[in-house]
Formats: C-alpha cells, sequence, structure tokens
C-alpha cells in the first residue's frame, strides 16, 4: 500500500504552484446520508498506508480513540475515524492512515483507501453552510470527480485538537502575555474553525486587534481592498496592517500562492509574513521562504506564536 506514497520529491513541486495531491479514503455508511462519502487528507500529511497492527488498549482514552500501536518502537495513538464522525461501520476497519503533521504521528482507522488525486487548489471549494454546520466544521473542502463524485477534505487538525485536547483556553492565558504596544492589526487567512478560534484567542490574550479570512482567495481580495483604500487615503498599508498570518492548505488559493501576491505586490513591501501550519516538515519551511514567507511558526503552539508575533509587531 506504501507504493501510494511514491515520489514525494516529485509532489512537493507541486507547492507553490497552487496544486495538491490528496489521498482518498472511505469510512463506511454515513448515518445521516446513507451513503457511502469519500473523504481526503493532503497527501504531505501522509506518512505510509498499512494494515492496522495490534492495537494496545489503553484506560481513560476518548470514544474514539481506540489505542495504541508501536511502530518503529515509537508508540502512535490509534484514532477510528469512523466513531469521530459519526459513520456506520459494519465491519471492523483493516486499514490505517499514519498521518504526520504539528509535531505529532497518529494512526487513522478507515474502511478503505482509493487513490491519490492531483489537483487545483483552485477546484477546491469552501464547503455549503449547511454541510460545514452540519460535520461542525469537519469539512474544509469540497471538489467534484469526473464521475460526479464529492471529495471532502477532512480537518484533520481538528480531530488532532479534538482528541488529543490542544488549543486549551486556560493554557493560552497563562502563557500569553498582553502586547506592549497598541494599535497593532493582524491580518490573517486560515481555513480551519479550530486554528481560527485559537489565533483569536491568542491574539485576544496579546490585545491585538486582527481581520480574518477563511481561504487564500478570500484573503488576497480583502488585502487588495485594504491596499486600496490605504492608496486611496495616502497611507502605506503598514499604517492598517502590520503582520499577515497565513496557513498553508487552504481552498481556492493556498498560503504559497496568497504569499507569492502578497511580494509581488509593492504596497506590501513592509509587511512580514507568517506561515502557520501543521505542516511543519523542513522541506515545507524551505518551501515557504522560497516564496517569500518571512517566518514560521507551527499550529497549536500558542507561546511560540505569541512570541513570534510579539517580535514582529515591535
Amino acid at each position: 500500500m506504501s507504493e501510494l506514497l511514491k515520489n514525494i520529491d516529485a509532489r512537493t513541486k507541486l507547492a507553490g504552484n497552487n496544486k495538491l495531491e490528496i489521498l482518498m479514503f472511505t469510512l463506511g455508511v454515513d448515518n445521516r446520508s446513507g451513503r457511502r462519502e469519500t473523504y481526503g487528507i493532503n497527501v504531505f500529511k501522509v506518512r505510509e498506508v498499512m494494515r492496522v497492527p495490534e492495537i494496545t488498549q489503553s484506560p481513560d482514552m476518548p470514544n474514539a480513540v481506540e489505542g495504541m500501536v508501536s511502530l518503529r518502537g515509537v508508540l502512535v495513538p490509534v484514532i477510528d475515524l469512523a466513531k469521530y464522525v459519526g459513520v456506520q461501520c459494519d465491519v471492523k476497519p483493516v486499514i490505517m492512515i499514519v498521518t504526520e503533521y504539528n509535531g505529532h504521528t497518529q494512526g487513522f482507522l478507515v474502511e478503505a483507501v482509493d487513490t491519490i488525486l492531483r489537483l487545483d487548489w483552485s477546484s477546491m471549494r469552501v464547503p455549503p453552510e449547511m454541510l460545514a454546520s452540519q460535520t461542525g466544521g469537519l469539512v474544509t473542502a469540497v471538489t467534484e470527480l469526473p464521475d460526479k463524485r464529492l471529495v471532502m477534505m477532512m480537518d484533520v487538525e481538528k480531530v488532532l485538537a479534538e482528541t488529543g485536547h490542544f488549543g486549551d483556553d486556560d493554557l493560552i492565558a497563562k502563557s500569553v502575555q498582553p502586547l506592549a504596544i497598541a494599535n497593532r492589526t493582524v491580518f490573517f487567512a486560515d481555513d480551519s474553525s479550530v486554528a481560527r478560534k485559537q489565533i483569536e484567542k491568542t491574539l485576544d490574550a496579546m490585545q491585538v486587534k486582527y481581520i480574518s479570512a477563511i481561504n487564500g482567495n478570500r484573503a488576497w481580495t480583502e488585502l487588495k481592498k485594504i491596499a486600496d483604500y490605504a492608496e486611496a487615503s495616502h497611507i502605506p498599508v503598514s499604517d492598517m496592517i502590520q503582520v499577515i498570518l497565513t496557513d498553508v492548505e487552504m481552498p481556492e488559493m493556498d498560503g504559497y500562492m496568497l504569499t507569492r501576491k502578497i511580494k509581488s505586490d509593492k504596497r506590501f513591501a513592509n509587511i512580514p509574513v507568517l506561515m502557520h501550519s501543521s505542516l511543519s516538515s523542513d522541506s515545507n519551511q524551505q518551501l515557504g521562504k522560497a516564496v517569500g514567507v518571512d517566518e514560521y511558526v507551527p499550529k497549536f503552539e500558542p507561546q511560540k506564536l505569541a512570541q513570534t508575533l510579539a517580535r514582529l509587531l515591535s
């Protein structure tokens, strides 16, 4: 099954061109729709696909966490995605997708894996509000296949945050200090509702104002409006916003493409771009630097995010 994930170096070249590859998988029959839905996850987050090894049960685990497995001497938590999503699965899952992001490794139990699909982020659409509400923000983007099937991108950061209890409100309040300088504004873009909430809580604790967008395309539209207003008012854009914070994976336009557009517009010349992503490998950071990113901070590290923002805002 790991044949699916060969040629990672070639895939790396997709970044910065608003393209991605997703591994498609199914979980079982959805209790709400009665259908077998197809989900997707960015290949950059997948380390391997394998048969489910023996799982060691652990007490006091969240409902969807099945236990742990040992992979090459490392203990890895295993999450049953069907249970997490609320999908009926008549047979025990036999496939495990081993993922690595946010500096954490975890296994996701699924019914079956399909294939790897290469596509442009512009074909990934923001889900309708009804679907987003029904799934609790679990689906961040949707694309349609030639055979009319819909593939839903799953917010695996949300899965990790809720099963691993990351982003604790009290921790943010205790670890983040208010910024000593007034009248600072951060513009940020992220498609994950969990990530947006944590960014907002961090900025609130810092007592910093913010403007947000749910993907790169909408962010670029809003940034151009801000720049046009500043130009008409004969003031620099840096008087209105001082830092731009962006995720990498976003429907319609990813963070690499957004950064390229920002860096090619001289009106944003004095505004640093901070990339905030769960794709925290060295290769992804190098890709960010190649398109002009000034700083890089992994997700779910509010203290590090606050420290980096404080330095840039000062």
